[in-house]
């Protein structure tokens, strides 16, 4: 299942997909546990985990030590409290990855939603709430920033209340998400600069600025402090993230932790093994350096 079909259905996805084998949570009794050393605050996405049923899942996280999850809403939450998961990168607000704040025909439905879920967000005990620029549809990227900003300006009062950070997510506009905007770091660093506020972050997807930019570490070292979350991904591919693809995600991590970064980074890999939570256990090793 590709991410941009998942978003706004998990619910239904996760009925929808689910195989007989599926049924429960996946065996975690042949995968070799280890203690965490606490140095990445780790979570997973739950879309790339969308074929194990929600509560199944978070048996998993619990048995793994995952204490977060990525990408879930005010209908997911009530269960994730009951395993003690945090969220970690909530949504539920907005429109998509398509359609974004660069289209000041939208500013008003996207103010609207955005000031009805910053308050749901913060009730249950949550920061980050996801947003997107949307795609160019031939706007040029300058006026399509400028946009972004008198948008989302309006909601920063309500934000910043709340204590909730709005990320918006750098994306790759060559392979997966043709016509995104922001999908340059120093694109989405203008953007903050231009908002000015810090409830406003970027999320930092490595997967999908590997194949824009490249020259990851110089980035997260020149640019982390406007990056309120990280994402991960195996290129190409976007699966598993050891020796099968080109990054090296155990200097990327301490890259990250030597920017003094308290928040989460997610696993965003789509699973190729016949175990997938053999595989989260896998990327959840190499990076907890």
């Amino acid at each position: 299942m590709k991410r941009r079909t998942f978003i706004g259905t998990s619910a239904a996805a996760s009925v929808g997909l689910m195989a007989v084998k599926t049924a429960n949570a996946m065996s975690t009794e042949n995968i070799e546990t280890s203690e965490l050393k606490g140095n990445i605050n780790h979570s997973a996405c739950r879309w790339c985990y969308s074929k194990i049923p929600m509560e199944g899942f978070l048996k998993n996280l619990n048995d793994l030590g995952i204490k977060a999850m990525d990408l879930t809403g005010p209908e997911d939450w009530p269960l994730m409290k009951k395993y003690n998961i945090h969220a970690s990168m909530c949504w539920g607000a907005g429109k998509g990855i398509l359609e974004g704040w660069n289209d000041p025909k939208l500013h008003e439905e996207l103010i609207a939603d955005y000031l009805r879920v910053i308050p749901l967000v913060a009730e249950a005990g949550y920061t980050n709430l996801i947003c997107f620029s949307g795609n160019r549809n031939g706007t040029d990227d300058e006026v399509g920033l400028k946009n972004c900003a008198e948008g989302l300006k309006q909601i920063m009062p309500t934000a910043e209340k709340h204590g909730v950070v709005i990320q918006m997510e750098l994306l790759n506009s060559k392979v997966d998400h043709e016509d995104y905007m922001c999908d340059h770091t120093s694109w989405g660093v203008e953007l903050c600069k231009a908002i000015n506020s810090d409830n406003f972050k970027l999320l930092y997807d490595i997967y999908h600025m590997q194949i824009m930019e490249g020259d990851i570490i110089r980035n997260i070292q020149d640019y982390h402090q406007y990056f309120g979350h990280y994402h991960t991904g195996g290129n190409p591919g976007r699966h598993e993230i050891n020796e099968t693809q080109e990054l090296y995600y155990p200097a990327i991590m301490k890259a990250i932790v030597e920017t003094g970064f308290k928040g989460h980074v997610a696993q965003e890999f789509i699973p190729t093994w016949e175990d997938p939570i053999a595989a989260l256990k896998e990327g959840i090793t190499i990076c907890d350096v």
